[in-house]
């Protein structure tokens, strides 16, 4: 059971918080009618401000639309006032611009160009809005004057400012990277930068705005002339360098070279100069050939000028291409793309053409060479064709994207010049063979002929054109000629591509042919000789002169590639013609021989018969030996080495027998006058022997 004082102290307990929550209850009813009383205090704002906001929309809309409309208004005046403004400004265009049209663009194409502009604007403008206004024909008028400027000053700056490229600058541009030993091209400026910026402006506009192609028929027909120009130029400055010093110069690269430039000469292609040096040196060894009979004009005679001609066209032909590629270079900066390969076969021809025509020429004159049997003319053919060959790859690619008939042109001339080189060859031969026997042209001393020495030079010639030469004579498949049997790994896919070592083989075997052809000829001339023993000594220089010139030069190697004992063959040739010459000996040497002379015992008389022998003897060793050396005397072996080697043979031969002879009969009294019929001493008759082929003793 709770006390009483527990439960009282409870009770005020609970009547407190009752009396809290009381007291709570009444704040949060008086809150939610102060709350009521907001809420219908703001609902009343809000639906007042509502009815205003209805009467302001009511009021604002009609005014803004009014607005609205004013504003589209005054924009449309603007509008209208701006295509006004822009509309008459079209019909002042012609005032405007007339003056600066009619005084050309030159010096202000800038300007020039932005007035054209608005020319064409306002042609435009007219032919779209008022087609039959008499200001369309103003303006349009004026386009085309201004249209015609252009055009006018496109001309006027390519002729102005395109210069002929100078023969020192060229020879420089064909063998500037050869001579450097820092590669570097040597660059072209055709125009000035400026130049060609205004020249490109013109271009680009005549084209996108112009609607005119003539332009780029002057460009081509002024370029063409000056690359035309500039190549006759580089062939003028070698005939007149040629005339003066001989030898044409080029001076040096400016910015390589030091401040006075100095003078270098050109390199010379392959020409027979050469193979005359080679002459020369065998001249100096006793090998030279004096003139005889032959219809084969003499290769040492040759005109220099030949040389000039050569060394210039084959300048030329590289210049041309140096040139073409400058040429393309600056087409593509100037001309539109799809114009520009046939705007450069235009450019071009007339060079070209020149080159391909004296080319055609040099085919021609060496056509007419090989009639009269001129073969040093048609050598000329070698180095330029072989020029020509090695050229044809830059060929190509310069004149990538011309005309089929274009890209032919070279091939063709190459065509004919191998055709034509090839029939020299072969004429060459067949000339050697048939060259006739001409007694009163033979050297009447027996030295080498004119026709050996020629031959010689000819295929000594042909060393520095092995490729040239073998390639002509595989281009007519001279092998069936030859007989030399075509393996098929030596072709390639062209039926008239040979490898190099089939074309060795086959020039090989026409030296042999012409070595073979000469062989015979002269055979068959020594016969023209009445002696015998000029005739062996005749064979003999010829054999000798052959053989050394082979050795001496590369000529024995290129031989022997067919025939491997050539070198053997000329030997024994030579030592049988001495073996004939020493027989002419005979007739003297019998005379003092053994046989048939008397024998007699020491002391015991001679008989009459056997004095008038012995006389007979010495007599007519006496008289033969006289006869010869003076016969001999006038006859010529060339050659020290070989003219020493027969003189101490014979002479050796000679003296022993004379000794022997002499020794015998000298004593002995077979005559009452010993001095008429001993005339010489042993030493003697060496001297003698010792001046035989010597015209100068």
């Amino acid at each position: 059971m709770i006390p009483p004082q527990e439960a009282s102290a409870r009770r005020r307990e609970i009547e407190d918080k009752l009396k809290q929550e009381e007291e709570t209850l009444s704040f949060i009813r008086d809150s939610l009618e102060k709350s009521d009383q907001l809420t219908k205090n703001m609902v009343s704002i809000l639906s007042s401000f509502e009815s205003r906001l209805m009467k302001l929309e009511n009021s604002i809309i009609p005014v803004h639309k009014q607005t609205e409309n004013l504003q589209r208004l005054q924009e449309n005046v603007e509008k209208t006032l701006s295509c006004l403004d822009h509309v008459i400004s079209y019909y002042h265009v012609a005032s405007d611009t007339e003056k600066i049209i009619k005084e050309g663009p030159t010096g202000r194409l800038e300007e020039y160009l932005g007035s054209m502009a608005k020319i064409q604007k306002a042609v435009e403008y007219f032919q779209d809005n008022s087609p039959d206004s008499p200001e369309l024909n103003k303006v349009k008028l004026l386009f085309e004057r201004g249209k015609e400027s252009l055009e006018s000053e496109f001309r006027s700056l390519m002729t102005r400012h395109s210069k002929v490229v100078s023969p020192v600058l060229i020879l420089d541009l064909i063998s500037g990277d050869e001579d450097l030993e820092v590669q570097e091209d040597v660059a072209l400026e055709h125009l000035p930068e400026s130049v060609l910026q205004d020249v490109v402006r013109i271009s680009l506009w005549l084209v996108e705005y112009g609607r005119n192609q003539d332009f780029m028929n002057v460009y081509y027909q002024i370029r063409s002339s000056q690359l035309d120009r500039s190549i006759k130029g580089l062939k003028e400055h070698f005939r007149k360098s040629s005339s003066s010093s001989g030898v044409p110069y080029s001076p040096a690269i400016p910015n390589k070279r030091k401040d006075t430039p100095t003078k270098k000469p050109i390199k010379r292609p392959g020409t027979i100069r050469k193979a005359q040096n080679l002459l020369k040196q065998y001249s100096q060894h006793g090998l030279d050939g004096k003139k005889g009979g032959s219809n084969l004009i003499p290769l040492e005679g040759r005109d220099d000028m030949l040389d000039v001609e050569t060394d210039a066209y084959i300048h030329c032909v590289s210049a041309f291409v140096k040139l073409a590629q400058s040429e393309y270079q600056l087409l593509t900066d100037i001309i539109p793309e799809h114009h520009q390969k046939k705007t450069f076969d235009s450019l071009i021809q007339d060079a070209l053409d020149g080159l391909m025509l004296e080319g055609e020429n040099i085919v021609s004159a060496a056509r007419k060479a090989i009639i009269r049997h001129d073969f040093s003319t048609v050598l000329t053919v070698f180095p330029i064709l072989r020029h020509l060959k090695q050229t044809k790859p830059e060929f190509d690619q310069v004149l990538q994207g011309t005309a089929a008939s274009t890209k032919n042109k070279l091939p063709g001339l190459i065509t004919s010049m191998e055709t034509i080189g090839a029939k020299a060859l072969e004429d060459f031969a067949d000339n050697i063979k048939n060259d006739p026997d001409k007694e009163y042209n033979m050297p009447k001393d027996g030295t080498v002929h004119e026709l050996t020495s020629n031959a010689i030079l000819f295929l000594q010639q042909l060393l520095d054109f092995q490729e040239t030469a073998g390639a002509m004579l595989a281009s007519q498949v001279l092998g069936d000629t030859y007989n030399i049997p075509l393996d098929p790994r030596e072709t390639s896919s062209s039926a008239t591509s040979y490898s190099s070592e089939f074309s060795k083989r086959l020039l090989s075997t026409y030296i042999c042919k012409v070595l073979g052809n000469l062989q015979l000829n002269l055979l068959s001339k020594s016969k023209v000789y009445e002696d015998p023993a000029l005739s062996a000594i005749f064979l003999h220089n010829n054999y000798n002169y052959i053989l050394k010139s082979l050795e001496k030069s590369e000529l024995i190697q290129l031989v022997a590639v067919t025939q491997k004992t050539a070198e053997r063959s000329y030997r024994e040739h030579i030592e049988q013609q001495i073996q004939t010459y020493q027989r002419s000996w005979l007739k003297v040497t019998d005379y003092i021989s053994e046989k048939n002379l008397p024998v007699f015992q020491p002391g015991v008389k001679l008989r009459d018969k056997e004095r008038q022998m012995i006389k007979e003897r010495f007599k007519g060793f006496n008289d033969g030996l006289e006869e010869l050396c003076k016969i001999q005397k006038a006859w010529a072996i060339p050659d020290t080495e070989q003219r020493d080697k027969i003189r101490q043979a014979q002479k050796n031969i000679v003296k022993e027998t004379y000794g022997v002879f002499l020794h015998r009969y000298g004593s002995v009294p077979f005559t009452k006058n010993p001095e008429k019929y001993i005339k010489y001493r042993v030493e003697q008759v060496g001297d003698m022997i010792d001046r035989l082929f010597d015209t100068s003793a």
